[in-house]
């Protein structure tokens, strides 16, 4: 028997150092985005203007959705390699027009595009850690991989607020740049991966939607990715900056300061919760890291202050940084390594962005209707069904130890 080995394979290095770059990227215009988007929303849309500025934000999540379907395919046919590069590239032109666009139409159409390169290089990404991970280190891979995005999102946000003391574009040309670097990246080092050419497993047939749906697992994780987009990726990005500006300072460094904290919650979590879920199971990561997240989120519009701010913001990244290794940790126990399953992987970021595309909008009408409080209070009760939903469904952890 072969000596199982925990040192990383180098092609899990290539691909997180591509991550951290395009998440502080990405971290540059978190903090910006809402406050670009809402001075430009107030001329037009004067009586809902948080409505209009969610729209930018979860148009980028519509585009993405519309192709998630398509890129799994491409993912399939072309390899995860080539479709990466020109997911990241798209995106980077995207970013760019974006910090030339003169009024709120212009911005909603050049950052909707980018949603188009963004699942690209996504579904890709997701389908290299499946291939290139040894099944005892994927909870550990996964939050590897995670912590780049996290690490950038912490350095990133911070930086944005700063650049953008010279104006809200200059965050924008510092992302695309970023972004032409991260396909560099993996252009030079990154193998590629021909699909069915002679590979060991070209001839086994593809895992199709039906089959991920007839597995209990499959289900019962798809309404913790949901919040998970709804929350994080959604509201905690398009209202965060908002509300830190209406209740605690407008200046854009504050808003990157919550948002970077959040992200030092996630890390401060996935040393312990990405060997837990290898070790003891993904269940009960999953279950309580969507309790803790959900609680701390749900309580986050009724504080005021600096504090009480970014302290229920570290509490909600904690418990993120529970759920997000063990959740993309199932998905990979489902799928396996031996079988191509590109619209399985693409079904799984589909659910991930109805909540981030639904979550901003619907959250941004109740803020218009009521108040933050309520908002972020419906948030984090999705997140905790998520943990619900997991409920007299076993652990998938028993598939990776045959």
């Amino acid at each position: 028997m072969g000596r199982v080995t925990d040192k990383l394979p180098p092609t899990v290095w290539v691909l997180i150092s591509a991550a951290f770059v395009i998440a502080m990227g990405y971290g540059l215009i978190a903090p910006v985005l809402p406050l670009f988007a809402q001075d430009m929303a107030a001329d037009v849309f004067p009586d809902a203007e948080i409505t209009a500025t969610t729209v930018v934000v979860s148009a980028f999540a519509v585009f993405r959705l519309l192709w998630a379907t398509p890129a799994g395919s491409l993912v399939s046919r072309l390899g995860e390699k080539n479709i990466y590069i020109t997911g990241v590239l798209v995106v980077g032109a995207s970013t760019a027009l974006t910090a030339f666009a003169e009024n709120y139409w212009q911005l909603l159409v050049f950052r909707s595009l980018g949603g188009v390169g963004s699942v690209m290089f996504t579904v890709a990404a997701m389908g290299l850690l499946i291939k290139i991970s040894p099944r005892h280190m994927r909870g550990r891979i996964s939050a590897l991989y995670g912590a780049m995005f996290l690490i950038g999102n912490m350095v990133g946000p911070v930086l944005g607020g700063v650049l953008a003391g010279f104006g809200y574009r200059v965050p924008f040309l510092f992302y695309a740049f970023s972004l032409l670097v991260a396909a560099v990246v993996m252009a030079v080092w990154m193998p590629s991966f021909s699909p069915g050419k002679g590979g060991k497993h070209s001839a086994i047939a593809p895992m199709g939607l039906r089959e991920a749906f007839r597995d209990r697992a499959y289900v019962a994780n798809l309404p913790g990715l949901l919040a998970h987009g709804w929350t994080n990726f959604g509201v905690r990005v398009s209202l965060v900056p908002l509300f830190v500006a209406f209740a605690v300072s407008r200046e854009a460094w504050v808003a990157g300061a919550a948002m970077a904290v959040f992200a030092v919650g996630n890390a401060l979590a996935l040393p312990f919760s990405s060997r837990f879920a290898d070790r003891g199971g993904r269940k009960p990561m999953i279950v309580l890291g969507a309790i803790v997240a959900g609680v701390f989120t749900a309580v986050l519009g009724f504080a005021t202050g600096y504090v009480a701010v970014f302290l229920l913001c570290l509490l909600a990244g904690i418990g993120t940084g529970m759920f997000n290794p063990a959740a993309q940790a199932v998905v990979a126990d489902v799928v396996g390594h031996e079988r191509p399953a590109g619209k399985v992987i693409a079904s799984t970021q589909m659910i991930t962005d109805i909540g981030s595309i639904v979550g901003p909008m619907a959250m941004g009408l109740v803020v218009d209707l009521t108040n933050y409080g309520i908002a972020f209070l419906i948030s984090g009760l999705i997140l905790i069904f998520g943990a619900v939903a997991w409920i007299g469904t076993p652990d998938t952890i028993d598939r990776t130890r045959d």
